[in-house]
């Protein structure tokens, strides 16, 4: 049979076929391949000895969360309590764009900020927007919930940022847990201890354990230029500029001008350093 995987908690994976779950492991073959199935993959499965036999190709992955086949990403964004991070936020657009993923923003904890943050607000969204990049808040859930009908999404961001809250907001029966922030650390507590796919109104949603840190590492100097994708606006005099050290740079113009954001080129040359080659 064929199914998709909706969870994974050590090694047994619940694949999803016919509106009926089983709870399977898979064959050897795929560790000694090192081709670890990944919630959200499509796979065929023995329904009689519960094993997962064959993963069907992927159209996408991320490593962390692990997960696979994604439409888009909404990074859960918190303004307070965590504070808000543009160098996280920034981090985690470059990482989707890498892996071929569209990534949306979420803002939450509206209701903590002043009114100065929410015009500073204002004008952050008008910014993503104009990359393409949507913003929404978790205030008006029903602009979200229409544009990612029939869609899979994974939620990343934060811990504390208020993933599980967003789709206990969805969904109130699913009772997910969430925790009060640490004030000391800024952060919340890592509630989500596996991932695992909802279905709720039509949107698969996937809800992960939460980071606070990616490694750019594995990255080009070349991939982290090519997903600031404001840059690509500008004619820089060699093609291979990366807009850091350069003469007449076109983007480090920009910068000046306040055409592009300052938040965003400083975190652009902070990722730059991340890269190893």
């Amino acid at each position: 049979m064929i199914g998709k995987i909706i969870k994974n908690i050590s090694n047994v994976y619940t694949v999803l076929s016919e509106d009926e779950e089983f709870d399977c492991i898979p064959r050897g073959i795929f560790k000694k391949d090192k081709n670890t199935p990944l919630v959200g993959d499509l796979v065929l499965f023995d329904k009689e000895n519960k094993v997962i036999t064959k993963i069907m190709p992927r159209k996408n992955e991320l490593s962390r969360p692990r997960i696979a086949n994604i439409d888009y990403c909404i990074i859960v964004t918190s303004l307070k309590k965590p504070d808000l991070s543009l160098n996280l936020l920034d981090k985690q657009i470059c990482y989707c764009l890498i892996n071929n993923i569209k990534p949306l923003i979420c803002f939450t904890k509206l209701d903590l900020i002043d009114e100065e943050a929410k015009n500073n607000l204002k004008n952050l969204r008008k910014y993503y927007d104009k990359m393409d990049i949507l913003t929404f808040d978790n205030k008006h859930l029903d602009k979200l919930l229409s544009f990612l009908k029939d869609r899979v999404v994974v939620l990343t961001g934060q811990s504390g940022a208020g993933k599980s809250t967003l789709l206990n907001l969805i969904e109130p029966s699913l009772n997910l847990k969430t925790s009060e922030i640490s004030l000391a650390l800024n952060r919340g507590v890592h509630t989500t201890r596996h991932t695992e796919i909802y279905n709720l109104k039509n949107i698969w949603f996937g809800d992960t354990p939460g980071f606070s840190s990616l490694d750019l590492s594995n990255y080009t100097k070349e991939d982290i230029k090519n997903s600031f994708i404001e840059f690509l606006n500008y004619d820089c005099k060699f093609n291979d500029c990366l807009h850091d050290k350069e003469n007449d740079c076109q983007v480090k113009k920009a910068v000046l001008d306040k055409e592009i954001l300052l938040s965003r080129y400083n975190n652009y040359l902070s990722f730059l350093k991340e890269a190893t080659k």
